[in-house]
């Protein structure tokens, strides 16, 4: 039976997973992250999931990171927790802690190394919600990482699976994936939220996105577009993306390092350390000198 509570909408945000230089998980880097994104009006906190390097975090680690993030949040909007696993078995683990550390929700991408039959994934998603007993939210993403599950897929586990009520729709086209989604699964679907750091944000909400999941390092700049384009200033909102999109560009491309180098700019976290591949150039780093310039006055702090 879905929930009867108001469905999720907006901003909900990725914080990056900081280390030290050395390499050890920084506790107080996502704490700040976490408090920064509250402060900048987002709308839930998603952690942790691809953005903040979950495949590279030991099980303990992950564990340790739910219990900060839960915590830290504290109920003041809601908490998702990333419970995707290498087999049913590791996400209903982590779906099972999510849920007693006191997160209000789970998303959970298919298992991403052998990938398993359709039959499989309904008993996968089956056993995440039995664990969770809480909104969860399916991450639909393109091969090889994901398993590009269809609408109607979507829909039968939608209808069969109680609390499978949200879609993290980052399929291409973006656009019209969603627009396939919504009209394949209608009042089914409690809403669509998207990825790719708000590349297509507008379109997204034009085509009846609930919101986006970007990496937390624009939250404050993403919550004011999303603001003003449902007060009906969508002209606003262009504005904001138009100055943001050359960044988000930046950020498709070099991904963790990237999103990274923001947030140690805005003194958010201490050390770009990344376990994921990837480092940015003298050029890279020139170039979000000039095109920082854009966004930085619409920055909370």
């Amino acid at each position: 039976m879905k929930t009867n509570s108001e469905a999720w909408h907006g901003i909900f945000t990725i914080p990056q997973t900081p280390f030290t230089n050395e390499g050890f998980f920084d506790e107080e880097g996502l704490r700040r992250q976490i408090d920064f994104c509250v402060d900048s009006g987002a709308h839930g906190i998603v952690y942790p999931v691809m953005a903040s390097e979950f495949w590279l975090l030991s099980d303990e680690e992950r564990k340790r990171a739910i219990d900060v993030a839960v915590k830290q949040v504290d109920g003041r909007i809601p908490m998702i927790a990333g419970v995707a696993g290498v087999s049913t078995e590791v996400a209903v683990m982590f779906s099972r802690y999510s849920s007693l550390a006191g997160a209000d929700g789970a998303i959970a991408l298919p298992p991403y190394i052998l990938k398993p039959s359709l039959d499989d994934l309904v008993d996968y998603y089956r056993q995440i919600s039995e664990a969770m007993g809480k909104p969860i939210f399916i991450q639909n993403f393109d091969p090889p990482l994901g398993s590009s599950l269809s609408p109607e897929f979507i829909q039968k586990l939608l209808i069969e699976i109680p609390h499978v009520e949200y879609i993290k729709q980052e399929m291409m086209p973006c656009g019209h994936s969603i627009s396939e989604l919504l009209k394949t699964c209608g009042n089914e679907l409690r809403g669509v939220f998207t990825g790719f750091g708000g590349r297509w944000f507008i379109d997204d909400l034009n085509r009846g996105a609930s919101g986006t999941m970007p990496a937390c390092e624009f939250t404050d700049v993403l919550v004011q577009l999303y603001n003003h384009y449902r007060s009906d200033d969508v002209e606003t909102a262009r504005g904001i993306f138009k100055k943001l999109l050359p960044l988000i560009n930046m950020e498709s491309l070099y991904g963790i390092s990237f999103c990274k180098e923001i947030l140690k700019r805005r003194g958010l976290i201490t050390s770009t350390y990344t376990r994921a591949p990837g480092k940015l150039d003298s050029y890279d780093l020139g170039e979000i000198d000039s095109l920082i310039q854009e966004v930085e006055g619409l920055y909370i702090y």
